[in-house]
């Protein structure tokens, strides 16, 4: 414990002080003597009044007195508190890559149901909201416990091009600081500088879930974005999700041109035949490992709709606990506030007036 005015612990002298002045009066009032008809009425009074009971009230007042000294200094303390409201942003990643029918129906149909079954199978009561990103990130689901409304979120997830992994984290990270004052929002991250975090920074009891099927190809440079998030305590779990070196077709509802693009992390060529495109998986994992590892979470890979499952599955689950420093000065108020009440009806029980 510490306090905020340590200076007026000086206020404590005042403790000796009184037990000085009880003292003087006890010697005071014994000088004055008595002469009484009879001894027998000194002892039958004497045996009445024990000597704790005639000290006893006084010895709470000075508990009290010393307990209000501390109240004034202000003292704080650093507690555990378990975090109820802590966030989870799920990450999903829409670029055309997600398009892909090595995981069937397609990545991104796969990716919707491990969401909306880790929606539905959390039990921890932490708000969960979502960002979308491709060639820029949006949070179209803002931190909710609502199960519906993060359903017709993850529902509703729609595909576009490129793909920009630092945009998500940035993103993601201004959405916990929009409902956790003690986060600060995201910084311009263009440059591609990597800042170490702060030694010994303090977990927050928010994570980020990132989930890509290729490399950062748009916005800030992702390590970068990384950085930021570790300077927070926001831990990155980051999935890598798709079949390697493998070839597959596209199948997003056949919305394609009849042009060669390159979105998310692959190529893709058109195929006028079949309305498709092949599409070969590069995905960026050393970069992946490295913002997860950066900040305190973990990577997962997953190359079946089975294995992106059991990632969600092993996601932290548990409800952190953080550290608060509060003032506790209200608590010693209270407590002496409760010992001068019973030292007033010690003394009138024990030494009536009338």
């Amino acid at each position: 414990m510490s306090f905020l005015w340590p200076s007026l612990l000086i206020l404590g002298l005042i403790v000796p002080v009184v037990v000085v002045l009880y003292v003087l009066l006890l010697r005071r009032r014994g000088r004055c003597a008595v002469r009484y008809s009879s001894l027998s009425l000194i002892r039958e009074a004497a045996a009445h009044q024990t000597w704790w009971r005639r000290h006893l009230p006084f010895a709470l007042f000075l508990l009290a007195l010393a307990s209000l000294v501390l109240a004034l200094a202000r003292p704080v303390a650093t507690v555990v508190i378990p975090s109820n409201k802590a966030t989870i942003i799920l990450a999903i990643d829409v670029s055309r890559s997600m398009c892909a029918t090595d995981i069937p129906p397609n990545r991104l149909e796969a990716a919707k149901d491990a969401a909306q079954a880790f929606v539905q199978n959390d039990k921890s009561g932490r708000q969960i909201g979502i960002v979308a990103f491709a060639g820029f990130a949006e949070l179209i689901q803002p931190p909710t416990t609502d199960r519906h409304l993060l359903h017709d979120s993850i529902e509703n997830l729609i595909t576009a091009r490129r793909t920009a992994i630092g945009s998500a984290i940035l993103r993601a990270i201004d959405a916990i600081a929009e409902v956790d004052y003690r986060v600060l929002p995201s910084e311009n991250a263009s440059s591609g500088t990597v800042e170490p975090p702060p030694a010994e920074t303090p977990f927050s009891p928010h994570i980020i879930v990132l989930l890509t099927d290729g490399a950062s190809n748009a916005g800030p440079y992702p390590l970068t974005a990384a950085a930021q998030a570790a300077a927070r305590g926001i831990r990155v779990y980051t999935i890598g999700y798709g079949t390697i070196n493998n070839t597959s077709r596209m199948n997003c509802g056949g919305d394609f041109d009849q042009d060669q693009f390159f979105f998310g992390g692959g190529g893709f060529q058109f195929e006028p035949q079949t309305g498709s495109r092949d599409f070969r998986l590069q995905l960026d994992e050393t970069t992946l490992k490295q913002i997860a590892e950066m900040t305190g979470g973990e990577y997962y890979f997953a190359s079946s709709a089975g294995e992106l499952e059991n990632a969600f599955r092993n996601l932290p689950s548990f409800i952190v606990a953080t550290r608060e420093t509060i003032e506790v000065g209200v608590f010693f108020t209270a407590f002496a506030a409760v010992v001068i009440l019973l030292a007033m009806f010690l003394s009138l029980r024990w030494h009536p007036l009338g």
